[in-house]
């Protein structure tokens, strides 16, 4: 059996993390699994690096519509049984390879399509439509949530053609990196917060600026980490200028020594109004970090009560801050770490990737 994974190749968050973690345990078995980019850059670098079968479809542009006819030519050159896309532009070139081909074509649902292009005016609604008409036409579904299960069914997708496959993290990783807060520059005193996001309207970051203001009004030692690139980047850097809290926030730019970060850090803090399973929040259980998240995709399932960390039902201003608060109080009490270790003891029991590759493989058997 040969399966051609596809992307865009410009993804650099969880989405990139997962796809890496997925093809690095399926390419342990007798399948061959090949990974389709439509660009090179850190992902393709990321790939090579890992040993993963990779190919890149040069793309002059996002609107090069001649890469279909390459990656076409591939899937037969190359007798591709399965074509499995990540992402609106890769689900665009999918429904056309299964209209000109007899692959069986299947998708993992990364996020709601409805908010894949927030911010970005005609064109994002444009093409919001387009990708949700895309989305309806698969052979079969990876649902990475259960609440994406059910968003797929709203649309009309038979619940049959749908695979929930809650995702999951290497959780033997070798640790990277050997960062201490000095490296930082922040003092073993401060109260560290850490936002691994990338700058996208989806992930709101102008709402956790404006509830860790609030709560640093009455603890000055907060230092708010953002990690992480993207197209508002700038606005909300303006934002912290606006406040005049520059003393608080560190912008930290795109980083690949996220797990010694996040060791750096006393919490997490993810304040998106979409997502399907966070692997942000995996990675920070790994280093027995806990988190504060909106209730979103699957988080419940990997935080099930708030004695492993906070779930947020109504996420805004005051009940981020309180949950800040609620964090300090532990950490004052030296009860933050018992939170931590019990945290990573729940989800390295449930969530590896191991677990998660086994069952895509299994789905994919039953097409063969």
């Amino acid at each position: 059996m040969k399966v051609l994974h596809l992307n865009a190749g410009n993804e650099t968050g969880g989405g990139m993390v997962h796809i890496l973690s997925l093809l690095t345990e399926l390419m342990n078995g007798k399948d061959q699994f090949i990974l389709g980019l439509f660009e090179k850059g850190l992902f393709y670098e990321k790939a090579i690096s890992a040993g993963i079968e990779t190919v890149t479809f040069e793309q002059s542009s996002r609107y090069d519509l001649s890469i279909l006819f390459k990656i076409i030519r591939f899937i037969k050159e190359e007798k591709i049984d399965i074509i499995h896309t990540h992402g609106a532009r890769a689900n665009l070139y999918g429904y056309f390879i299964r209209k000109l081909t007899k692959v069986t074509w299947m998708t993992t649902v990364h996020s709601d399509p409805r908010n894949d292009f927030l911010g970005r005016g005609i064109i994002g609604n444009i093409f919001t439509k387009l990708n949700l008409a895309v989305l309806k036409k698969p052979d079969h579904y990876f649902a990475i949530s259960k609440r994406f299960t059910e968003m797929l069914v709203s649309f009309g997708v038979r619940l049959d053609n749908i695979s929930t496959i809650l995702n999951g993290i290497d959780f033997h990783k070798k640790r990277n990196g050997n960062l201490t807060r000095e490296d930082l520059k922040l003092s073993p005193e401060d109260f560290v917060i850490l936002m691994i996001a990338r700058f996208d309207p989806v992930k709101r970051h102008e709402l956790a600026i404006e509830a860790v203001e609030s709560f640093s009004a009455h603890h000055p030692k907060t230092k708010f980490l953002l990690v992480g690139d993207g197209q508002t980047k700038n606005e909300v850097e303006e934002l912290v200028r606006q406040k005049g809290i520059e003393g608080n926030i560190k912008f930290l730019g795109f980083r690949e020594d996220i797990e010694a970060i996040i060791r750096v850090a006393d919490i997490t803090l993810l304040t998106s109004k979409t997502e399907s399973f966070p692997l942000v929040l995996l990675e920070s259980s790994r280093e027995k970090v806990p988190v504060i998240t909106t209730d979103v995709g699957g988080v419940r399932d990997m935080i099930p009560d708030s004695s492993y960390s906070f779930v947020l039902d109504d996420a805004n201003v005051n009940t981020i801050r309180d949950a800040l608060e609620e964090v300090f109080d532990l950490k004052q009490e030296k009860r933050l770490e018992q939170m931590g270790e019990k945290f990573y003891n729940f989800t390295s029991k449930r969530f590896s990737v191991q677990a998660f590759a086994e069952s895509v493989n299994n789905v994919y058997k039953m097409y063969k």
